[in-house]
């Protein structure tokens, strides 16, 4: 278990505003929408403890090559069906990282922010991790800092809380005493089939996040929903969390 990660929170005094929480698998390199949520949290649980989905953006992201969205992977080991994030191992024999390194500088090089997005592939390659749930989660906690953002970080299968779906998220906000619970709208037929407002002591609000175009080197129109990189490495950190904050009145 990492000593950084806080695994119980107190429920705040009368006098504070009660946290905000956020639940969300790790994925690889994740877009800015997900970076959007993480700066309205104050709770952000890594759900990692999930089963792993083949083709799935827990494996896989889009960037841009050659001006079309492309698909960039990280090769894992299939061991059994039921097997999680935390569980599956990175498969580094290929040497992907280099792989994906040499063709970020190939695709990128020439972007006016090429040195803050490589930082974000350093970090990605140079890392030792072994197991894809601790690799996302560094390369998340990585990007989330350079963009300024500082929720306390947890990893879900550090906390005491089971049940299928909604119950978990139930659970979570009574763990961590948050005040509301925000999730992206493509979660909530499920919430509702669950009846998870009803049964939540946190208030269930929604993501509203449109990202708008901005100028992609290379790109004769602008390709939404890629990979944070391609933010970084066309605006910049300062550019990007500009970009990651559009929007930040929850529904």
């Amino acid at each position: 278990m990492s000593t950084d990660l806080l695994t119980r929170t107190a429920a705040p005094p009368s006098h504070v505003a009660a946290p905000c929480l956020v639940v969300m698998q790790p994925t690889f390199l994740p877009w800015a929408g997900y970076f959007n949520l993480m700066a309205r949290a104050d709770h952000f649980v890594l759900l990692d403890d999930v089963q792993l989905e083949k083709q799935s953006w827990q494996t896989r992201n889009r960037w841009l090559i050659g001006g079309q969205a492309r698909w960039i992977t990280v090769p894992v080991r299939h061991t059994h069906l039921a097997q999680t994030i935390a569980e599956t191992e990175v498969v580094d024999a290929s040497h992907w990282r280099d792989k994906l390194s040499r063709g970020f500088t190939q695709h990128y090089g020439r972007h006016r922010h090429f040195a803050d997005a490589r930082d974000i592939i350093e970090t990605l390659r140079s890392h030792p991790a072994q197991h894809l749930g601790v690799l996302h989660e560094a390369v998340i906690r990585h990007i989330a800092a350079r963009l300024g953002l500082a929720p306390h970080l947890h990893r879900a299968s550090d906390l005491p809380t089971a049940g299928p779906r909604s119950q978990r998220l139930v659970g979570l906000c009574r763990e961590l005493g948050a005040g509301s619970y925000l999730s992206p709208r493509g979660s909530a037929e499920y919430l509702a089939e669950d009846r998870f407002a009803e049964q939540s002591p946190a208030t269930l609000k929604f993501q509203d996040y449109h990202p708008q175009p901005y100028h992609q080197t290379g790109a004769a129109t602008f390709v939404s929903h890629l990979s944070i990189v391609d933010v970084v490495a066309n605006l910049g950190w300062a550019g990007a969390r500009r970009y990651v904050d559009q929007g930040n009145s929850p529904t």
